[in-house]
């Protein structure tokens, strides 16, 4: 069986490809190769930039792949550029959507693959519901071979996922919490939160390559387990040693501080999420999420503090943490106390 992945190294499709090597799976990862020292042993590679189309539709002429995943689709005309592409050239084509373009605020606690995509905060998750309407017309249309898939918040061992850091990641508020500084988190911490390790979400997805069930069909994969965020920062800060010393603030008041943070706030991290798996556990009924996040938390910090490369510093963002702590306590001595 052969698999061409456009992208093949981040958070999420790296582990994929290590588990269809495993596999036996003849893989091609399709990528521009500024990750070349991630790619698995196995892995052909075809160097190229997938939003140069004619380029890549010279590269991959006369080739065929049972299954093409791109991993590096954001936007309608991304989309729609892969089904000129792929359109004879596959036999089921992967869209990575984001759980994030569900309705916001939900109407129902559960999340299942029914629940509408409406999300008004966030281009991003408008943006992958666009996309997703373009692939179901191709389906019903012309019978273009979809299977979209729907992550939330999936993670790795080389950066900790966190509600709330600079442009750089996680590592500075990592930092703060070991040197025993206050960090940042939003509304109370009490918003439950579900947290996907990348290895156990490549069982699912794997599982999904090749299968008849799939094609046409919608699916979200995650965790069971569902934390607070005030549970999880607790986990991160056992993973360091360290207690960590939160400063609550309203998502609201951060977005308005912060204003690239308004979307993964308001649109995604400050909703709780309940997920409702019984659908991908049907079609692969080896899934299940294994990885407890606090298990995930200690591997995650191991290795980021033993890879330089994975401590990037955000001095700017930190900054910003110490001014906001700062004028918070300011304001808490203004406020009128009521007896």
């Amino acid at each position: 069986m052969k698999a061409l992945f456009i992208g093949g190294t981040g958070t999420i499709s790296l582990e994929i490809s290590k588990l269809c090597l495993r596999k036996g799976w003849n893989l091609t990862l399709l990528n521009r190769g500024n990750t070349a020292h991630l790619v698995p042993e196995g892995a052909k590679v075809l160097r190229g930039d997938i939003h140069q189309e004619e380029e890549i539709k010279a590269l991959l002429a006369g080739m065929h792949f049972d299954v093409v995943a791109d991993f590096i689709a954001f936007s309608p005309q991304d989309v729609e550029r892969d089904i000129r592409l792929f359109e004879g050239m596959t036999e089921q084509y992967f869209f990575i959507s984001s759980a994030s373009a569900y309705q916001k605020p939900l109407s129902s606690p559960v999340i299942t693959e029914g629940t509408p995509l409406h999300n008004p905060y966030w281009e991003y998750s408008r943006n992958k519901a666009a996309c997703e309407a373009i692939l179901r017309e191709a389906y019903d249309q012309r019978n273009f071979p979809i299977t979209i898939i729907r992550p939330s918040h999936t993670y790795c061992e080389r950066s900790m996922p966190l509600a709330l850091h600079g442009p750089k990641g996680s590592f500075q508020v990592l930092e703060r919490i070991r040197l025993g500084k206050r960090v940042i988190i939003p509304g109370d911490g009490a918003t439950l939160w579900t947290l996907t390790h990348s290895r156990d979400f490549a069982v699912a997805f794997t599982g999904l390559m090749g299968n008849i069930h799939a094609v046409g069909e919608v699916f979200h994969i995650t965790s069971d387990e569902s934390l607070t965020w005030n549970q999880i920062y607790e986990c991160v800060g056992k993973a360091l040693g360290c207690a960590v010393r939160p400063l609550y603030l309203p998502s609201d008041t951060i977005g308005k501080l912060y204003a690239s943070q308004v979307g993964g706030l308001i649109g995604d991290k400050s909703n709780s999420v309940l997920f409702d798996n019984s659908k991908i556990k049907r079609a692969v009924p080896e899934f299940n999420a294994t990885t407890r996040f606090a298990d995930g938390a200690r591997e995650a910090a191991e290795y980021i503090y033993s890879h330089p490369e994975c401590q990037v510093p955000d001095p700017e963002f930190d900054a910003w943490c110490d001014t906001m702590c700062e004028a918070w306590d300011r304001a808490m001595e203004t406020f009128p106390r009521f007896e």
